[in-house]
């Protein structure tokens, strides 16, 4: 039991008052309350020592009072039973009278340390109990403090067993160590040396390289005072060596020179933990220098609202420098090093930090120019602030992934309007072979109507002419797109080739009753230029504005010297361009939008076809236009010739128009159809024609002919027209025939191969009578004036057939 105090209203412990009077004595509460005690009465002894078994959990009693109510033998026993429940407590007998039927002695034999006599006096109780319970807190205290000490010296040597830790002194005079029994096993020596062993017993089972170090260390020590702090090795029983740590200090009091007192600690799992976190340090700052993803460890900094606001670079590795460009940057901030740096980092971060979940993600970081997959994680335990970062630089296959994105959009949309493109192509080659098929079935049932044939032969031939411009149109622009486009610049003026692009259009204008008004300069412009590709450029604008205006509407072509440029317009009050679609209008396969609602549609390659010529002219076009219904302007800048050019633009060679006598010729086509036509043609224009339908035929054919010129197409199954032409020249016999290639390729690439496998001449389908004539023409003009073979090309004037030029 131990006792309790109060101060200042505070508990100092209990005092137990046993009474078995109906009426105590109110002197008992009153001192007990003064000096800060609680009361606990008992009526009957029972009761009394029920409270003492049942105080374990409160404060002892600091004082007992047993009363007298004239039965000797009940206080008797009363005292004796609770000096013995309570042998810590002194028991005072109370109400007691002056003249008691037991002696005094007999009382304090059977335990009581005190008697008060009835009545009681104040002063006394007060005095006596001060005393007593002055008495009791002391033993109290002392007992108190015992157990502490028995408690400490417990832990203490717990500690230093579970440490193992051996326990030394020595005697500085005498030179010897008195050592426990975990300093004996420690260094090997016998249980007989702990009382006291020579210190250099001790030092003779040190390494022999550890020695030197430590007895100066111990010196210094012993002479100056100082700490004696050690490190060195010990062999064990079996040969080896344990490291220790030697501690110790200098009692000047103990001796007559003092007493070095201290401790040695087995140090051999520490050695091994400090060896094996510098290899894992070792290995840890290997990976962090070599590893290719940037890594840093950074702090969190916060605002005064404790929002994350910036972050201190801890440390980093070389490839973080070299991912973001950011060199000396450990003990900086973000802030510092990139002050527009984005908010929503340090969010993360922080975020990170405060809820120890890692994340994930990729981002730009705009200021560094760069794009970033991060993984980021807090480093130790909650209420850390680190967190390491890991970052790999993504830009490049970022940008990557946005070029093969946007480049997939530009395909899908090619694709989407070369697909758009076929359908229209299909409607727009149905659209002239429609008239073609009913003109022919016209002509088989008005055999006898020649104006009704007449008028059926002129709507074929426009129809024709419009199926055949639409191939030149795509053969163009294959051309172009893969750079093979020949142009035949030549001084030309430039009213001229106005006059011949209007001369192409005016049918179409004059057919929607549009008028034209030309508007030309009153000095000449000269153009250095090909001057049928630009007539091209001219009449594809002035249809186009025939094409997308509303019948009866007003068409102007006007032309303008701007400086060293001819500048051409060509506008209209047609249905106009809406402004999002000017940038559109020459892209391929591009048309207006909603024109075909109102309109008639195209293949949309025309402006493309238009753009491309003008640029390979080294000019310029832009496109105007108001707004849907405004009209449009279509504007055509080209450099003018310089002033010093020959004004005398050349004239075209003029073509022999007398009729060219019979020839024998041999049309070879694998197409019945286009060889019966041809040889028909070729029959009414005077000459003996035979017909082969394959290559080998022609070949058999070709030495009891003997033609004067061969039509041979080139793309014919089992023995192509090359084939058929490089057998041909490989007689010397056949030397004086022409050979004509016929074919749908007209390209600068295509006519050097067929010069190659020995052609003379390079038709492309369909041919025209005038280009037919030329040739025949130099057929005959090689026939008079015999000469080595060249390839020719066809007639210029084969306006209709531009893959001809």
């Amino acid at each position: 039991m131990t006792s309790t105090s109060r101060v200042g209203g505070r508990m100092q412990g209990r005092v137990l008052f046993l009474c078995d009077r109906p009426v105590s004595d109110p002197a008992i509460g009153t001192v007990a309350a003064e000096m800060g005690y609680d009361l606990v009465r008992a009526h009957t002894l029972d009761e009394a020592l029920a409270h003492a078994r049942h105080g374990d959990d409160l404060p002892g009693f600091a004082l007992v009072l047993a009363g007298y109510s004239g039965n000797v033998d009940a206080l008797f026993d009363s005292v004796r039973r609770l000096r013995a429940a309570l042998p810590e407590a002194p028991v005072i007998a109370h109400g007691v009278p002056g003249s008691p039927p037991f002696t005094l002695e007999s009382l304090y034999d059977a335990g009581a340390l005190a008697v008060l006599h009835d009545p009681v006096s104040i002063p006394i109780l007060k005095a006596k109990a001060r005393f007593f319970l002055e008495a009791y807190a002391t033993a109290a205290e002392r007992r108190g403090a015992e157990t502490a000490l028995q408690d400490t010296r417990a832990r203490l040597e717990a500690i230093i067993a579970a440490a193992e830790v051996a326990v030394w002194s020595l005697d500085i005079a005498t030179g010897r160590v008195r050592g426990d029994a975990r300093m004996i096993e420690m260094f090997g020596l016998r249980p007989a040396d702990g009382p006291g062993a020579d210190v250099a017993m001790y030092f003779a089972a040190i390494h022999p390289d550890d020695v030197p170090p430590t007895q100066v260390l111990l010196g210094r020590a012993m002479e100056t005072g100082t700490p004696y702090d050690a490190t060195f090795r010990v062999r064990t029983p079996d040969g080896a060596w344990r490291w220790v740590l030697a501690r110790g200090h200098l009692d000047r009091h103990a001796g007559t020179r003092g007493m070095m007192r201290g401790v040695v600690i087995d140090a051999s799992l520490q050695k091994e933990a400090e060896e094996r976190l510098q290899a894992s340090e070792e290995r840890y700052r290997t990976l962090f220098e070599a590893i290719d993803e940037g890594v840093c460890v950074i702090e969190m900094l916060y605002d005064d609202a404790g929002i994350p606001s910036d972050y201190r670079f801890i440390e980093v590795n070389p490839a973080f420098v070299k991912a973001t460009g950011l060199a000396h940057a450990v003990g900086r901030t973000m802030r510092s090093l990139v002050p527009q740096h984005e908010a929503h980092w340090f969010e993360t971060y922080g975020r990170v930090a405060a809820t120890g979940e890692p994340v994930h993600f990729v981002d730009e970081a705009a200021h560094l120019g760069r794009w970033y997959d991060v993984y980021a994680a807090r480093v130790g335990p909650a209420g850390s602030r680190k967190v390491v970062v890991l970052s790999t630089d993504i830009t490049e296959r970022r940008r990557t992934e946005l070029e093969l994105r946007r480049l997939a959009d530009d395909l899908a949309e090619q694709d989407r309007r070369k697909t758009e493109f076929l359908a229209t192509l299909a409607h727009e080659l149905r659209n002239p072979l429609a008239p073609i098929r009913s003109g022919l079935q016209l002509m088989r049932r008005a055999r006898a109507d020649p104006a009704a044939i007449a008028r059926v032969q002129d709507i074929m031939d426009r129809q024709l002419d419009h199926l055949v411009h639409l191939v030149d149109d795509l053969l163009d622009v294959a051309r172009i797109t893969r750079g093979q486009v020949d142009l035949k610049p030549a001084l030309v003026p430039l009213a001229d080739v106005l006059n011949a692009a209007v001369e192409t259009s005016l049918p179409l204008i004059e057919a929607a009753r549009h008028q034209l008004d030309v508007r030309l300069p009153d000095e000449p412009l000269m153009l250095h230029a090909d001057a049928t590709r630009i007539t091209q450029v001219v009449s594809n604008l002035l249809n186009n504005a025939a094409k997308y205006t509303p019948r009866g509407g007003h068409i102007v072509l006007a032309v303008e010297c701007d400086g060293e440029q001819a500048l051409i317009a060509v506008s209209d009050n047609g249905i106009g361009i809406p402004p999002d679609a000017l940038g559109e209008v020459f892209r391929m396969f591009t048309q207006i939008p909603n024109a075909t609602r109102h309109m008639p549609g195209g293949l949309g390659i025309g402006l493309s076809l238009v753009k491309s010529l003008v640029e390979l002219h080294g000019g310029t076009i832009q496109a105007a236009s108001a707004g849907t219904g405004t009209g449009s302007v279509f504007t055509v800048r080209l450099p003018l010739a310089d002033h010093g050019a020959d004004k005398a633009a050349p004239g075209a060679p003029g073509l022999d128009a007398s009729r060219i006598p019979a020839l024998r010729l041999l049309v070879v086509d694998d197409n019945r159809d286009a060889a019966d036509t041809l040889a028909a043609l070729l029959s009414v224009m005077g000459h003996d024609v035979v017909v082969a339908h394959d290559g080998h035929q022609a070949l058999r054919m070709l030495g009891g002919l003997e033609p004067h010129a061969v039509f041979l197409d080139i793309g014919m199954p089992g023995l192509s027209g090359y084939e058929v032409a490089q057998a041909v020249r490989r007689e010397p016999r056949h030397d004086g025939v022409m050979l004509v290639a016929l074919t749908g390729w007209g390209g600068a690439d295509d006519r050097a191969r067929s010069a190659q496998a020995g052609f003379d001449a390079h038709l492309t389908k369909p041919a025209t009578v005038t280009a037919i004539e030329s040739v025949l023409r130099d057929v005959e003009s090689r026939r008079a004036t015999p000469q080595e073979a060249t390839p020719q090309e066809a007639s210029p004037q084969d306006v209709s057939s531009p893959a001809d030029r």
